[in-house]
């Protein structure tokens, strides 16, 4: 009797199901910890994992706290594809806004990584901040001016606008225990989320010019 080994398939779905489970554990260990009080050991543990597991795919605490942040930032660069897709820039919005939203929603402890690090000046994502979100930026602000130019919004500052946007959805997640305090000691249920998230995007669309679109 032979021992069957996986295929090559299944081994590539075995590494990625590891890996989503170890950057799932890192984001809410690094969220509560931040990245000098996070442990691998408290990683794996968070993940149901062999320390050695978390080793093997991320070599060092370093690596994986870089990757969790780059992948939080290629979540949310990735849900403005909207901005290209969607001639009508009501749609488009809505579109962002609700997926950002949903983002807080689903995996606050990403963003309150991103806070952490930000707050800290941004030691680890100085150089991706000044590259890739940079050129991510100029290329949404354009589409912006040309929406401005065609008459579609009214004029605003594209940089206040996705600035607001940021700073609206990621407070659901940032500061979700204010939250729960001031909704009398309950989370938002999710018909209350879906409420909060129609209103913020009503605003955000009323703030260009866009109101009952």
């Amino acid at each position: 009797m032979t021992l069957s080994t996986p295929t090559p398939v299944r081994k590539i779905e075995i590494r990625e199901a590891n890996e989503a489970r170890i950057l799932e554990a890192a984001e809410k260990v690094f969220a509560l910890n931040g990245y000098k009080g996070a442990a691998t050991g408290d990683i794996a543990r968070e993940a149901g994992l062999p320390k050695a597991n978390v080793h093997y795919y991320f070599k060092t605490k370093s690596d994986l706290y870089r990757e969790v942040l780059t992948h939080v930032l290629n979540d949310w660069m990735s849900a403005a594809s909207t901005f290209e897709a969607l001639d009508d820039p009501a749609e488009a919005l809505r579109t962002y806004v609700s997926a950002k939203m949903e983002f807080s929603r689903k995996r606050p402890y990403g963003s309150r990584v991103w806070a952490r690090e930000i707050m800290s000046g941004a030691p680890v994502l100085d150089n991706f901040l000044s590259t890739t979100l940079k050129t991510w930026l100029k290329q949404r602000t354009r589409i912006i001016r040309r929406w401005i130019r065609e008459g579609k919004i009214k004029a605003v500052d594209p940089h206040a606008l996705l600035y607001m946007i940021w700073a609206t959805t990621q407070h659901y997640a940032d500061f979700e225990q204010q939250i729960i305090i001031l909704n009398g000691g309950k989370a938002l249920s999710d018909r209350s989320y879906r409420q909060k998230t129609e209103q913020v995007v009503e605003l955000i669309l009323g703030s260009v010019g866009l109101n009952g679109s």
